[in-house]
C-alpha cells in the first residue's frame, strides 16, 4: 500500500500528459494530399455560419456568413458589417447583390462552388514539379484547433498558399495567398464559427424588403462550343498546360471571343482573344492577388488574367500568337 501511494501521483502526471500527445499525433499522422481531400468534401458539404475577416489590397472588410449545402445546392447569405450594407444573396447558381443605399438588386450567376474559397487547391496538384506540400504545425483559428498547411512554389510564376484546416472537419478556417517574400497578398480568416449546426430558412433570408427596389440583371457569358484554336503561347512557364479551348460572347457583346484556360493544376490563367476594337487598353492592372495584361497582337486584342503573379500573366499574353 504505501508503495501505491507513493507511484499514483507519477501515475496521474503520465495520464494527463498523455492526452496532449494523443492529438498531435493523430492529426499529424495523416499526409497532406489527405488533408487536402478532407478540406475539398469539407468545403462541398459543411454548412456553418460565422464572421470572416478578409484582407485585400491592404484593407479588412468583416463579413457576416451563413452557407448551407442541401442535395448539392448551396444557400449562402453574406453580409458586409460595415459601408454600405451590402448584402449578397445566392441560392443555386443565382445570387441576388442587395444594396441598400442605392434601393436596388444586381442579378447574376455564379458558377464556383464558394463565395470565400472558390480557389482552394485539392490533392491533384502536381506537388513535387511545381509546388512542395508540407504540414507546418498545429495552431488554434476561431477557437478551433487546425492544423496549418504550407504550399510553397518552386519559382516566381505562382503564388504560395498557406491553409489552417479544423482538425475535426477539415474544413479551411483561415486561408492566406503568399507572394514570393512571404508576405499575404489575400487573407481570409473565421473570428467565429459555427460547423454543422442546424441552420434556419430565415438566416438566409434578405434583412431588407426589396418590394421597391429597382432590379438589374448582368447577362452571363455565353459559352458555346470547344474549338481547336490556333492561337498558343510560344514560352509558357514551366508546368501550365491549355486545359481548355472554347468560344464565348462576353456581356454586353455580340461578338465571340476565344477563351483559353491554363492551368498548373492550382493557378489558372485566362486568356481572352478578340477582334481588335477601340478603347481596349494595353499594359498591366491588379486587384488584390489577380493580375492581368493586355497587348495587340496583329488585328486582335489579347488580354491574360488570372490570380498569379504579374510576370505570368505578362509572359503568356506577351507570348500568345497563332500557331
Amino acid at each position: 500500500m504505501p508503495n501505491r501511494k507513493r507511484h499514483a501521483p507519477f501515475e496521474v502526471i503520465l495520464m494527463i500528459s498523455s492526452l496532449f500527445v494523443v492529438a498531435p499525433m493523430s492529426a499529424g499522422a495523416m499526409e497532406p494530399d489527405e488533408w487536402l481531400n478532407r478540406m475539398g468534401a469539407a468545403v462541398q458539404a459543411t454548412s456553418y455560419e460565422g464572421t470572416v475577416i478578409r484582407m485585400r489590397n491592404g484593407e479588412a472588410e468583416a463579413l457576416k456568413v451563413v452557407h448551407t449545402v442541401a442535395d448539392g445546392v448551396i444557400r449562402e447569405k453574406v453580409v458586409a458589417q460595415e459601408g454600405n450594407g451590402l448584402e449578397i444573396i445566392r441560392n443555386g447558381n443565382e445570387v441576388h447583390c442587395i444594396l441598400p443605399d442605392r434601393k436596388s438588386v444586381l442579378v447574376e450567376e455564379w458558377d464556383d462552388q464558394s463565395t470565400l474559397f472558390s480557389t482552394l487547391p485539392s490533392s491533384e496538384i502536381r506537388f513535387g514539379s511545381e509546388y512542395d506540400v508540407s504540414i507546418v504545425r498545429e495552431d488554434r483559428v476561431a477557437g478551433r484547433q487546425a492544423i496549418l498547411l504550407a504550399i510553397r512554389p518552386h519559382d516566381g510564376y505562382r503564388y504560395g498558399h498557406r491553409i489552417w484546416l479544423d482538425t475535426e472537419t477539415g474544413f479551411p478556417l483561415q486561408t492566406q495567398l503568399i507572394a514570393d517574400d512571404g508576405s499575404a497578398i489575400e487573407e481570409v480568416k473565421f473570428a467565429d464559427i459555427k460547423l454543422n449546426q442546424e441552420i434556419h430558412a430565415s438566416a438566409l433570408a434578405p434583412s431588407y424588403s426589396t418590394d421597391d427596389y429597382r432590379w438589374f440583371s448582368r447577362p452571363a457569358r455565353h459559352v458555346t462550343r470547344s474549338v481547336d484554336t490556333k492561337w498558343a503561347s510560344k514560352e509558357l512557364p514551366r508546368g501550365f498546360l491549355a486545359i481548355s479551348k472554347h468560344e464565348e460572347k462576353m456581356p454586353g457583346s455580340e461578338d465571340f471571343v476565344t477563351h483559353i484556360l491554363y492551368s498548373d493544376g492550382l493557378a489558372n490563367v485566362s486568356v481572352f482573344i478578340a477582334r481588335q476594337s477601340e478603347g481596349h487598353s494595353e499594359g498591366a492592372s491588379r486587384v488584390g492577388g489577380s493580375n492581368s495584361f493586355s497587348v495587340v497582337v496583329g488585328d486582335h486584342n489579347v488580354t491574360a488574367v488570372g490570380e498569379v503573379p504579374a510576370m505570368t500573366v505578362e509572359q503568356i499574353a506577351s507570348t500568345m500568337g497563332p500557331r
